[in-house]
């Protein structure tokens, strides 16, 4: 196997492994969030309007993450800086 198909190999198990990793925990922060918000709802429904703009901002900087990951991703895999060192 050649140096420059076992860089390519090994930087799509990367890019597969960050976006697994990448997506699952937002995802999980995302769940935990709205499930704190629910709750918190139900405690204080006076509250709605603050609650639920918080939630919105915190999911929106949550799911910033996962698009900074795909960037990155897209970025290992159509543009890799690795294999300009090998030609």
């Amino acid at each position: 196997m050649s140096e420059m198909s076992f860089i390519v190999i090994a930087s799509t198990l990367g890019a597969v492994i960050a976006i697994a990793l990448g997506v699952m925990m937002p995802a999980i922060a995302m769940g935990k969030a709205i499930s704190q918000a629910l709750e918190a709802l139900a405690r204080q429904p006076e509250a709605e309007k603050t609650i639920m703009r918080t939630l919105f901002i915190g999911l929106a900087m949550i799911e910033s993450l996962a698009i900074y990951v795909l960037v990155i991703v897209l970025i290992v895999l159509f543009r890799n800086p690795l294999l300009s060192l090998i030609q």
